[in-house]
């Protein structure tokens, strides 16, 4: 039914001598429907090939390369960050180990009163305090090598999520120090 109305139409509009065609718009001119037509259906087809074909595939590369340095740079993160809590969590045990160790020599120490044992307390302590004071040096400089080590891949992330946003590239000093600036106000989170 509606092919029918259409052709109606149509013919009616081939032999009905439309005013306006002869005062000067030849696009509403009958004759020229069919070439129009033909150019349309050409040019569209043209830009729907080239823009399904060439344009929109790199579009698609550009998207999935992004998050996949994304979630890489994310990943990196998350294993930087199991390791410091591996480090504290075997800094904790050294400490406890430690913390019975003296308690052990202290109640050792006060059971023998000999002088030697005393003296070997003394270095034992001492030893047990430097070796608590190199763990604590330890995990601290994890820490900081690990916050310095996001703030690098945070910086570069935000360097090439701006350059592939925008098309250019900032200066590099001014992403560095926002990227210090919002550090240190939450680097107290972590350490």
């Amino acid at each position: 039914m509606k092919s029918f109305l259409g052709l109606l139409i149509a013919l009616v509009a081939i032999n009905t001598n439309l005013y306006s065609a002869e005062a000067g718009m030849p696009q509403l001119d009958p004759t020229y429907w069919a070439s129009q037509a033909f150019w349309l259906i050409l040019v569209f087809t043209i830009l729907y090939i080239a823009i399904s074909k060439f344009y929109l595939p790199k579009i698609k590369d550009n998207l999935d390369n992004r998050e996949n340095k994304i979630k890489e740079d994310l990943d990196n993160a998350n294993i930087f960050k199991e390791q410091s809590e591996a480090k504290a969590k075997e800094y904790d045990a050294i400490l406890e180990n430690a913390k019975k160790e003296v308690s052990r020599i202290h109640f050792d120490s006060k059971n023998i009163l000999d002088k030697n044992i005393q003296s070997k307390k003394v270095a034992m302590e001492k030893e047990i305090e430097k070796e608590i004071l190199k763990a604590q040096k330890e995990i601290l400089d994890l820490k900081k090598n690990s916050i310095s080590s996001i703030q690098t891949i945070s910086g570069s992330i935000v360097s090439n999520i701006i350059e592939n946003i925008l098309g250019d590239k900032l200066n590099e000093s001014s992403i560095k120090a926002t990227v210090d600036d919002i550090s240190k106000k939450n680097i107290n989170k972590y350490l």
